[in-house]
């Protein structure tokens, strides 16, 4: 199957828009071309404030006046490079809405400045805050999910992992879980659009420590052993056809139906990897965030 004519045309003009490589550039100008991309979004939200997660900067959506919402803590994509609390407001604002409960967006260190584990420690951190704290945020601590898209995938199945506080659900959009970067998609897709494997390696090369921090569980979750697995809140999965990333997180969610998790892996054929991101631009995001949507609601009303 090609690739859906929207996400065509987008690809179309992102390339257009590209004179250099991405994997060619210095951080601080991928940083820049990235947010130079972004289309801030228009949607209202009944609450947006900034939040300080014990000296983690964070931002907080409320759908609503409720004092016992639900909680998505959701971490932001980029590699682990780029990306912020503005470069995934849009996508924040519409969780919160669609879903009816909050969104706490985390605003972790990036690499190369920070290299793993800073990330990883300030989601866990973050999300350890927002359960300890959830009565000044207007949510019962007892139905939190975490949530987030590629980079912020992994953080997100990362912390589930870890047990930090009870999750009711995880959100794992195209999620990275294996830094060893072997899956078959990988090849398969080196050349896609937005994110290729050269990309890829680039923000693997900036986070990672060395090459023994790529079988840390907090690095590739894909490693857990099924005992811990058993454990894990209901997820569901996103991947894209044309991402390289597409077999590894279609794996990680195999993996949890293998052992007894309510794990629902959709792959969005004719997209791309970024495309939950272009709410305005593709009927494949809004799909995508109609059913994450729903089932947050479900796992968190």
């Amino acid at each position: 199957m090609p690739l859906h004519p929207q996400a065509q045309a987008v690809a179309d003009f992102y390339a257009a828009m590209r004179t250099t490589p991405f994997e060619e550039l210095a951080p601080n100008d991928a940083r820049a071309l990235y947010n130079a991309w972004q289309i801030p979004s228009e949607e209202m939200v009944f609450e947006i404030r900034d939040v300080d997660a014990g000296g983690i900067p964070c931002r907080l959506y409320r759908p609503s006046s409720d004092t016992d919402l639900g909680l998505l803590v959701f971490f932001h994509g980029g590699g682990w490079v780029i990306g912020d609390l503005d470069s995934h407001d849009g996508v924040c604002r519409s969780l919160a809405n669609k879903s009816g409960h909050a969104v706490l967006s985390v605003d972790y260190r990036l690499a190369p400045e920070h290299k793993f584990p800073a990330a990883y420690d300030d989601c866990a951190n973050a999300l350890r805050w927002a359960h300890d704290n959830a009565s000044s945020l207007g949510v019962d601590k007892t139905r939190i999910a975490v949530g987030g898209d590629s980079a912020g995938g992994n953080l997100a199945a990362a912390v589930a992992l870890a047990e930090v506080v009870p999750l009711r659900f995880q959100l794992l959009i195209y999620p990275a879980v294996d830094m060893s970067m072997k899956s078959p998609s990988i090849e398969e897709n080196a050349t896609a659009p937005i994110l290729t494997k050269s990309v890829m390696a680039w923000f693997v090369s900036h986070y990672m420590r060395n090459s023994a921090d790529h079988k840390n569980i907090q690095a590739s979750p894909i490693v857990a052993e099924d005992s811990l697995l058993k454990r894990m809140p209901p997820a569901l999965v996103i991947t894209a056809q044309f991402d390289p990333l597409r077999d590894e997180g279609e794996a990680y969610g195999k993996r949890l139906v293998e052992n007894g998790v309510n794990c629902t892996i959709t792959r969005y054929n004719g997209a791309f990897h970024g495309f939950f991101n272009m709410i305005t631009l593709l009927d494949d995001a809004q799909s995508a965030h109609a059913q994450a949507s729903t089932l947050l609601k479900k796992y968190l009303d």
